[in-house]
């Protein structure tokens, strides 16, 4: 039977992931990690997403205080639900393209995603980070952390690739940070906005 409602196909499928769910996955955790395969359909991150302690709470809380959401592209940035985001008074950043971070990245010789890490540090500790691109964000990140420059609400690392890609996760996976991260070689943009959104679905549907 040929399903046309958006919510019954959303529905249907979570379903069927629901159905063919293997892994021991903790009921606190387990929308997030539907969420995710529902947006790849790949049950790869039914055991690579990893979770700090009372990680989603520690973000669930963030969201009801109105945090801001920071991407490293404007991707990520665009898959965020906006409505959902606006009913929890976040707002949701993505200074990859600022005039500012371009040539401070070009004045140290780094990365741009990496320079928008360090103007996003003026943005104070009431921050959700969700990197799913560029693993020198979560390497300066981690910088910043170990200076005691920031302390953020949770950093999602899921960037995808093979550079620096697994050492950038394990470094934030080492801080004292709470984080989501998808260990490995596996993430996207796509996915860092399905955390997101999955964490603030909780609390707006």
């Amino acid at each position: 039977m040929i399903i046309n409602d958006p919510n019954d196909i959303e529905k249907r499928s979570m379903e069927i992931i629901e159905s063919e769910l293997t892994a021991e996955i903790p009921e606190e955790n387990k929308a997030v990690v539907k969420r995710v395969i529902h947006c790849t359909a790949d049950f790869d991150y039914a055991v690579n997403l990893k979770f700090s302690e009372n990680a989603v709470k520690k973000a669930l809380d963030a969201l009801k205080d109105g945090c801001v959401i920071v991407t490293d592209t404007q991707m990520a940035r665009a898959g965020i639900n906006k409505p959902a985001a606006e009913k929890l008074g976040c707002s949701v950043q993505c200074f990859m393209s600022d005039p500012d971070v371009a040539a401070a990245a070009k004045e140290k010789g780094g990365t741009r995603a990496s320079a928008s890490m360090e103007k996003a540090a003026s943005l104070g500790n009431n921050v959700i980070f969700a990197i799913g691109n560029a693993p020198t964000a979560l390497l300066k990140l981690k910088e910043l952390i170990d200076d005691g420059k920031i302390s953020p609400r949770l950093i999602i690392g899921v960037p995808v690739g093979f550079v620096n890609i697994i050492e950038s996760k394990e470094c934030i996976m080492e801080t004292e940070v709470p984080y989501i991260v998808a260990k490995g070689r596996k993430g996207g943009s796509n996915v860092a906005a399905a955390i997101v959104n999955a964490l603030m679905y909780q609390l707006t549907r």
